[in-house]
């Protein structure tokens, strides 16, 4: 069941009625109950925000452990090469 509420009452006082139209009533004040939306923009912005500071930090870690083991054989590649051409 979606969550109702009245915007004028205090949300630990509120209860429900049903009208003879079948419409929700504030218990307290009798004005129309309101339905909350899931996600409201100011969530939605605050989801924009944090994925766009998480997403490349999570997206460096992913890459360096792909390309550890690829680091590891490069480096000491060029270190045998150096220590031959001191020989």
């Amino acid at each position: 069941m979606s969550k109702y509420f009245c915007p004028y009452c205090n949300s630990k006082y509120q209860f429900k009625s049903v009208s003879n139209t079948g419409k929700l009533l504030c218990g307290l004040c009798g004005e129309e109950m309101i339905k909350k939306s899931f996600l409201n923009v100011k969530q939605i912005v605050s989801l924009i925000i944090v994925a766009t500071l998480i997403l490349p930090l999570f997206y460096t870690f992913i890459i360096s452990i792909i390309n550890r083991g690829q680091i590891k054989k490069d480096t000491y590649q060029g270190y045998n090469t150096e220590l031959k051409n001191y020989i």
